[in-house]
């Protein structure tokens, strides 16, 4: 009789095992290596330069960038879907166009629509949380390495989506907005992915820390693509978003190849424990209340410095606009007389101008930045492009410069 048990047990634990090695390589997402790291890095930086490319230097403009984007990823997105199991190669093209849309659609909302990145950054925080708790309340579980339903993998994706639009949009907010720069914004991300990996080492929860550090990875692959490509009068290394992308779509090639060949990322391994779940609890409400605090008060603090800057009395953009009316009339110039060299020298003049004045300059009068923000984008793919037209450029600075002029007078 106990010999029957302890059988029954046996082919139980069995069956068990089984199941559970039939989950893992049912699994549609990779097992969390430091390859996994280092390709999501990549992608995000890509997602930054590569969107860059196409709508500065091949001229398309943010709208139709968007569009062709948005098609691409859909297309690579219903093959994920339809595979059975986890495939490096669609997985992670994937990743890499979602994270060139999610970046799109949070600059369209920005220089589109002239929507204020602190409202872009508040509705994706709401909206990835409501995600996290839907998805929590249908399925029990965060975790990425049970996403073998088709439930779990639209949850998964949509998260992804939105980790992408909130990063975008809080790296923005920050190197740019409010003056930090590509370089202080990235080390400031890398030193708070430090601290929640320690946090992991203690104790904090593992889903928890996982999805911490994947928010965190957009706004660091954002400021290194930014820091790698923008113009070294702008503080970067001047690479260019064409020499970045393909740098980077070279790596993340040559990564993808070597996980489908040794298959380091689909080995199976034993889904994580879930710890206690009041504890679990208590911990997302410290951290969200961290970040909150941290976030808020650091906003706030730039913010009142920024305007200290400006005099009390100015609320509007006039006289500060001279240095550009003078940089955008000799771009002129240089196009009128076809020498899109200077031209293009000019561009990379005004665009570092343009950002190093954003915090204060958008703290004066956000709406008109925003409207002369949205006519130096297109004067810069004009100017820019790999074959740049004289009468588009000509016609994009003439546009331009009336903006600003009015905005000057």
């Amino acid at each position: 009789m106990t010999q029957n048990v302890a059988e029954t047990k046996k082919a139980n634990n069995g069956l068990q095992s089984n199941q559970d090695k039939l989950k893992h390589l049912l699994n549609k997402v990779p097992q969390v290596t430091i390859f996994f790291w280092i390709i999501k890095i990549l992608c995000t930086t890509v997602g930054e330069t590569f969107a860059d490319f196409i709508n500065f230097n091949l001229g398309l403009g943010l709208t139709l960038t968007t569009v062709i984007m948005g098609i691409a990823f859909f297309i690579v997105l219903f093959l994920q879907f339809r595979a059975t199991k986890y495939i490096p190669g669609i997985y992670w093209i994937t990743v890499v166009l979602i994270s060139v849309f999610g970046t799109l659609v949070t600059d369209n909302l920005t220089d589109n629509m002239g929507v204020p990145l602190e409202v872009s950054t508040v509705v994706f925080s709401v909206l990835l949380g409501l995600t996290f708790l839907f998805w929590f309340l249908r399925e029990k579980t965060l975790s990425i390495h049970s996403i073998y339903t088709r439930k779990r993998e639209v949850f998964y994706w949509l998260t992804i989506l939105f980790t992408f639009a909130l990063g975008t949009a809080v790296g923005d907010l920050f190197s740019e907005q409010l003056g930090f720069g590509y370089l202080k914004t990235g080390l400031s991300v890398i030193v708070i992915i430090v601290f929640v990996f320690m946090g992991w080492k203690l104790k904090l929860d593992e889903v928890l820390a996982f999805w911490i550090v994947y928010i965190l990875t957009r706004p660091l692959g954002a400021s290194l693509g930014d820091y790698l490509s923008q113009p070294k009068a702008n503080g970067a290394l001047g690479l260019g978003t064409t020499i970045t992308s393909i740098i980077f779509l070279a790596a993340i090639l040559a990564i993808i190849v070597f996980l489908a060949v040794t298959k380091i990322d689909t080995n199976a391994k034993s889904e994580t424990v879930e710890t206690n779940k009041k504890n679990v609890l208590v911990q997302t409400i410290v951290v969200l209340c961290i970040f909150l605090v941290a976030g808020v008060g650091t906003y706030n603090w730039r913010s009142n410095n920024i305007a200290l800057q400006s005099t009390a009395s100015q609320t509007t953009l006039a006289g500060q606009l001279t240095d550009f009316v003078t940089i955008e009339n000799d771009m002129l110039k240089d196009v009128n007389s076809n020498n899109f060299t200077s031209a293009k020298k000019g561009a990379d003049n005004l665009e570092h101008q343009w950002d190093t004045s954003e915090a204060k300059l958008r703290k004066i009068d956000g709406t008109t930045w925003t409207k002369i923000d949205g006519t130096i984008d297109v004067v810069l793919s004009a100017v820019r492009s790999s074959s740049p037209n004289v009468s588009k450029s000509k016609a994009a600075l003439s546009n331009s410069l009336s903006v600003i002029n009015g905005a000057n007078k």
